[in-house]
């Protein structure tokens, strides 16, 4: 259509589907960038016209802020505490409009509404085909009525069944005079252009009399008469030999895609043909494929029936049937609708509690401080809850959480906003998820309140998020990979508080603003804030360089631990790295099935020290191909390992980038004060911006950031290094979480399937061969 649209355009038809060629295509990825560009244009420009006096605040510094707060990397060119009270509203909104959780929480119920579309789609089907069945019957049975010498009518196929009557001459009588068409029986290749051929002669089990659908002999109605097999030469088939519908001699090409786009736009680490569309290179390879030999992970009984169906790596589901993937999709939107409240819920009673005691604390406890920057005290605790709960570490007062740096209410109010909105967001949702499903099935309340079908089937729908987390929501993952996550964000906050108090050892600077009783709350809070939280709790520029060395470090990885685990539990992480694993053989449990056996099992696990020491070999199997793990060519830390190197591909370049540009700009502040415009200052607030934290080393003379100090150009860089890093920890384009339903996945597990299925026996011959 478009294409039609560009011919009419005349000279200009061949630039325009040029660059249409060029543009990306239209995924999740895409998406988001323009809804981060075009709100922060749009809150730019309101932004700039209301300054008071008018453009006292300049564009650049306008959009600077709006980019800054909606990235969550809280670098300000100017003061906040200049700007008027509308201007400060509006990076409150746009700090939360930015929110990785509220971006999440809209594609939920994205998702949700596309499902009920789906679901009244299949309905208004259903309908009509019942309504041309009930149509097709009735002129059935009126043709029959005038046609005595013709059988009954089978109204499945619309097919008169042969009457053995004197009349009949043995001829086939199924087709009407012109009334009706005859049934036309699938060939092997899929064609059904050629004449038609009953189902005992197409090479089937139907040959031998068995059904191939139910593996049951055939009844004499069922049977078409054909010429005596026993007495003709031929090949005959066993009754248990299935015949796949795969197209094999006339295989249609796959999907063309464009290749020539100067953005992918497929997400870190994959790669840009990586899609649904089937591929071409096992069609009909492996076309029935039965489960593994191993012990399936989860028990697909405990969601719905299947005869068939297995579950395989990061709950990708196998061998069902057209109404199990139905019976899949009704789990799947109940937990998604589960969602579609609860994480709302979460987002904003966290915000809410914590503006609430954020905000009174300082108006009954440092009223002065607010005073001092002429704002108000209720709304400098407000603004300050919710910028560390969405991790921008902005703040209206000019010294930032310095002022609090003596309180241990503030710093452990606001380091516990820091994890609940970023890094442990997975791990409490989880936890949440899980305490009402032990709630629910605790024994004592489901026979006293929770006994109805009803209650049942909400049990049944939290543990199927326990289980199959990633088919719902983006951030919440698997048991294994919570524990991951979970011992991953542990371990850098603790090295980041140790290095704080060892390196600063005889600091006398920072002994002088800070006492010793409160070093090391303010140490703990600086290590919650450095990797993404953006506060700090004393001048940067007072720190060991050593220590400052350390945290550009952790801000580049700061998206690292979510980014990783996320793309590592994606249903289609094989696909969209191309790389695919084998069905491993029967192993030790694992964390999954310790997990499952447990909620059948009064038993207590984490008492005993078997179970802690399985649970440090399954972290070290995550990110190590060690010991049973490495009995697959594909281990998952194969897999872990192939997305760093992706991760920290996509990140080097772009800061060597903008470094590089930003030097040749700042060329002369450099040679006018080396110190203050180091080649080290330069790197620590491009990587601070690109990682979305936003400490900052300053500047002597005034209290904003270090870019408030830059040229136009090189703060509209940073201005684009803010939306890159604010989009390097989105999941790839083709992730379940972020899909809306549709058959493409379906088929896309299914190959996948076949393709790992293919992958374990081929090694397996080899393997018997040596």
């Amino acid at each position: 259509m478009v294409l039609r649209q560009m011919g009419s355009l005349g000279p200009f038809a061949r630039p325009l589907r040029m660059i249409r060629r060029q543009l990306p295509p239209l995924n999740f990825i895409t998406v988001h960038y323009l809804y981060f560009i075009g709100t922060c244009l749009a809150f730019a420009l309101v932004f700039w016209g209301s300054s008071t006096p008018f453009r006292s605040v300049s564009f650049t510094d306008s959009l600077f802020l709006t980019v800054s707060a909606m990235t969550l990397a809280g670098l300000n060119t100017v003061n906040l505490s200049e700007l008027n009270t509308f201007q400060q509203f509006l990076l409150f909104v746009l700090i939360m409009l930015g929110s990785a959780i509220w971006v999440s929480a809209f594609v939920v119920l994205l998702r949700k509404h596309a499902f009920e579309m789906k679901f009244e789609d299949i309905v208004a089907k259903a309908r009509e085909r019942r309504g041309r069945s009930r149509t097709g019957s009735r002129l059935s049975r009126s043709w029959t009525g005038r046609s005595g010498d013709r059988g009954p009518l089978d109204e499945e196929s619309g097919k008169v069944q042969q009457q053995g009557s004197e009349g009949s001459d043995g001829k086939d009588t199924s087709e009407y005079e012109g009334k009706a068409e005859p049934e036309v029986y699938s060939t092997l290749d899929g064609q059904d252009d050629r004449d038609p051929t009953p189902p005992g002669r197409r090479g089937g089990p139907e040959m031998n009399g068995i059904s191939s659908a139910t593996g049951m002999p055939l009844s004499d109605d069922e049977s078409i008469a054909s010429p005596d097999r026993s007495t003709q030469p031929g090949i005959t088939f066993r009754g248990d030999v299935n015949f796949a519908p795969h197209r094999l001699a006339r295989s249609p090409d796959p999907v063309r895609r464009r290749t020539n786009t100067l953005f992918s736009m497929q997400g870190v680490g994959a790669r840009p043909m990586s899609s649904l569309a089937p591929t071409s290179s096992l069609r009909g390879a492996v076309s029935a494929v039965g489960p593994p030999r191993s012990t399936p992970k989860h028990d697909i009984s405990r969601y719905f029936e299947s005869a068939a169906g297995w579950v395989a790596r990061n709950s990708q589901f196998h061998g069902l049937t057209e109404k199990e993937r139905e019976k899949l999709g009704g789990c799947e939107y109940r937990a998604v609708s589960f969602l579609a409240w609860l994480v709302p819920a979460y987002f904003v009673l966290w915000q809410v509690l914590g503006c609430l005691g954020c905000a009174a604390w300082v108006a009954y406890n440092a009223r002065d401080e607010a005073e001092q920057n002429g704002l108000d005290a209720w709304w400098v605790g407000a603004f300050n809850a919710v910028s560390a709960f969405n991790n921008s570490g902005m703040s209206l007062l000019d010294a930032n959480m310095v002022a609090f740096q003596r309180s241990y209410y503030m710093l452990l109010t606001c380091g516990l906003l820091i994890l609940a909105g970023n890094t442990c967001f997975p791990i409490f949702l989880r936890i949440i998820i899980w305490g009402l499903w032990k709630i629910t099935e605790h024994p004592f309340v489901v026979n006293k309140w929770f006994s109805s079908e009803q209650w049942e089937e909400r049990r049944r729908i939290l543990r199927f998020l326990l289980d199959h987390p990633r088919r719902c929501y983006t951030n919440l993952f698997p048991s294994q990979h919570t524990w991951w996550l979970g011992a991953s964000v542990f371990a850098l906050n603790a090295i980041d508080w140790a290095a704080f108090e060892i390196l600063n050892i005889d600091n006398k600077e920072l002994e002088a603003g800070l006492p010793t009783k409160y070093r090391a709350i303010a140490g703990l809070f600086q290590a919650f804030a450095v990797r993404s939280g953006g506060f700090y709790v004393v001048s940067i520029s007072t720190l060991r360089i050593s220590l400052q060395v350390l945290y550009v470090a952790m801000m580049f990885i700061s998206a690292f631990p979510i980014a990783i685990t996320m793309r590592n539990s994606n249903v289609y992480e094989e696909r969209s790295l191309g790389i695919y694993a084998e069905d491993e053989e029967n192993q030790e449990s694992d964390d999954d099935n310790d997990e499952n056996d447990d909620r059948d099992s009064p038993r207590q696990p984490n008492s005993n020290p078997g179970h802690l020491l399985h649970r440090a070999k399954t972290l070290r199997d995550h990110l190590v191909a060690g010991g049973t793990a490495a009995a697959t060519h594909e281990s998952n830390g194969h897999f872990v390992r192939q997305q760093l190197r992706a991760q920290l591909a996509h990140d080097a370049w772009w800061i060597v980038l903008a470094l590089f540009l930003i030097m040749i700009i700042e060329s002369g502040h450099f040679r006018a004060q080396p110190l203050v415009y180091s080649v080290f200052n330069f790197l620590f607030e491009i990587v601070s911006a690109y990682g979305c934290v936003g400490i900052s080393i300053g500047v002597p003379w005034n209290a904003y950031s270090f870019c408030g100090a830059w040229q136009t150009l090189s703060k509209l860089i940073l201005c684009a290094v803010m939306l890159r890093g604010r989009h390097r920890g989105l999941p790839v384009a083709i992730d379940k979480a972020v899909l809306l339903p549709g058959d493409g996945g379906a088929r896309a597990e299914e190959e996948d399937g076949r393709i790992r299925l293919a992958r374990t026996w081929s090694r397996g011959r080899g393997a018997e061969a040596v």
